[in-house]
């Protein structure tokens, strides 16, 4: 998909969200998906940076988060390392599944939070 701008002679130039496709003969024909003259520019530019595989923010990458708490993560990296010594995730279920990494995730988390590690 693609967003195209096609002129007229007397007034504004239609903006329209095509798509490409080859028919039958080989032959690449356009098909347009929606016409998006009414919207406002910016949305518009929005749309296209989306398309293009960008993202769409007013404000650069780096200003639009703001980081509250970062926590370690070498605190959880030894805990589950020390499970899977001690073979703790195969005692809880012998074939991985969601329950088994939400009960590790759980224990880690109670661990982490009694000795201050996260």
């Amino acid at each position: 998909m693609y967003i195209e701008s096609v002129p007229h002679r007397n007034s504004l130039p239609a903006i329209l969200l095509r798509e490409s496709y080859r028919d039958e003969n080989g032959k690449v024909r356009k098909r347009t998906l929606a016409n998006l003259s009414k919207w406002d520019s910016q949305v518009v530019e929005g749309l296209r940076s989306l398309l293009r595989g960008g993202t769409v923010s007013p404000l650069p990458m780096e200003q639009s988060f703001k980081i509250v708490r970062s926590l370690s993560h070498g605190n959880v990296a030894a805990v589950l390392g020390s499970f899977r010594n001690i073979g703790l995730d195969r005692i809880i279920s012998s074939r991985p599944s969601q329950h088994r990494d939400l009960s590790i995730a759980m224990i880690t988390a109670r661990i982490l939070l009694r000795r201050g590690g996260g």
